[in-house]
């Protein structure tokens, strides 16, 4: 299988509630209300991440002579809930967030090696937050995900 399957089936994710899904091809510069709550696949690191980031992380490519040829690589599946606004509480969005959190988990336990395209399950950090995102801060969660792909 190829990264950009990958990427392609975790796009097609179906998550209960989100009414946007965008593939690397798709990803828009900016998004409007209409289009939340979005998920983006990025195959980069938001800059407000929070979760440290070693120069390892990424894509690693581990090869055995007599084994299967496997890359790891680490993706960030982007779900922008609400735009963070002056004056309304974090209180007003987070319950959503939190709802949309549970739905993604179980859509993807449903799929763990997203129609087989994984060696092995995903691994996925989970990281709730504000998300800077085409010049306008969203409350949202960044699922930080790490798959092992045959090559």
């Amino acid at each position: 299988m190829t990264i950009r399957t990958a990427l392609t089936r975790l796009a097609s994710l179906s998550v209960s509630g989100v009414t946007h899904n965008y593939d690397v091809d798709s990803v828009p510069d900016s998004l409007n209300r209409v289009q939340l709550p979005a998920l983006l696949v990025l195959p980069i690191t938001p800059p407000t991440s929070k979760i440290p980031r070693t120069p390892s992380e990424g894509f690693q490519s581990i090869a055995f002579s007599s084994g299967s040829r496997t890359v790891t690589v680490t993706i960030t599946h982007l779900l922008l809930v609400a735009p963070s606004e002056a004056g309304r509480g974090v209180r007003t969005h987070l319950p959503k967030v939190v709802d949309l959190m549970d739905t993604y988990c179980a859509a993807l336990a449903a799929d763990p090696l997203l129609n087989n395209t994984l060696l092995e399950p995903a691994q996925v950090h989970v990281e709730p937050g504000d998300f800077t995102y085409g010049h306008t801060t969203y409350h949202g969660c960044a699922f930080r995900h790490t798959w092992v792909i045959q090559v």
